[in-house]
């Protein structure tokens, strides 16, 4: 099994370099009766039931298949005949290269892009998996949902050249061991989520035990700084209970540093994914 992973512009204003998944900010557009309409298999308030939220669950699922589509180029759809989306047409692809550059533009909404082509979003073939939460006190805070989804079998994905300046599939061990060699970078929540995945010896398995999962709990962790640096806590751990949720004394003060610092003292075990 690989994962699609994405590696960040060098100047962006959060982790420049990092290696991530595609994903975003939901927008107010994701949501509402068009994007409910847009949408198979997965109503607003099943989707917000299986986040916790009275409301507006729907958008989350949306806004993962809008970003993957702006930042990495697939686009997980049913097209017009009702078959998973294929661009194994150089016509179609060209076309929905086009339709992706205005999108990233702000030149066109991306549900009037699939309104237009006769897409519905495959927002049943996409499973939440995980919800991390920045602990309390940093510079800057995310709430973040993760969601798993299989990638359409006749779609390329190529990164956006912009926010996203390369992709790469890779084995959830693999990109493990690079990134304890200095290879590349992953944030903490990243590491984690790719462990997680990494349990899974197929993509099937994966998407089954996601879609079949119940509450997902928000993990949220805690961070401690003393005379050996930096120490991170999860819901769980002896002391996370005792641990301050404000800044720490020590900890770092600018965001990009504080998440560096937390990603440092992952030191991802080896032993954390099985054997391929």
């Amino acid at each position: 099994m690989e994962v699609l992973m994405v590696r960040r512009n060098l100047r962006s204003d959060f982790v420049g370099g990092a290696y991530v998944f595609p994903g975003g900010a939901v927008d107010p557009l994701d949501g509402g009766a068009e994007a409910e309409a847009s949408c198979v298999g997965r109503s607003d308030a099943e989707a917000s039931a299986l986040l916790g939220v009275l409301d507006g669950g729907l958008a989350y699922w949306v806004a993962v298949l809008r970003e993957c589509f702006e930042e990495a180029g697939i686009l997980v759809a049913y097209g017009p005949s009702g078959d998973i989306l294929s661009l194994a047409d150089p016509a179609d692809a060209t076309r929905l290269g086009r339709l992706r550059r205005a999108v990233n533009a702000g030149e066109r909404r991306f549900l009037d892009v699939c309104r237009e082509e006769g897409l519905r979003l495959a927002t049943d073939r996409v499973h939440y998996f995980a919800h991390w939460i920045t602990p309390e006190g940093a510079p800057r805070r995310y709430d973040t949902r993760f969601f798993v989804a299989a990638a359409p079998p006749d779609q390329t994905p190529a990164h956006d050249a912009g926010e996203m300046i390369a992709e790469d599939w890779v084995q959830p061990a693999e990109a493990l061991r690079r990134h304890r060699d200095g290879e590349i970078e992953l944030i903490f929540p990243t590491i984690r989520n790719l462990q997680a995945i990494g349990r899974f010896d197929t993509s099937a398995e994966l998407l089954a035990a996601a879609a079949a999962a119940g509450r997902i709990p928000a993990i949220e962790p805690r961070v401690l700084a003393d005379g050996n640096g930096v120490r991170i806590l999860l819901p769980g751990d002896p002391g996370y209970d005792l641990a301050p949720q404000a800044r720490a004394p020590g900890a770092p003060a600018d965001f990009n540093d504080a998440v560096r610092a937390i990603s440092r003292a992952a030191n991802p075990d080896p032993g954390a994914t099985p054997a391929r």
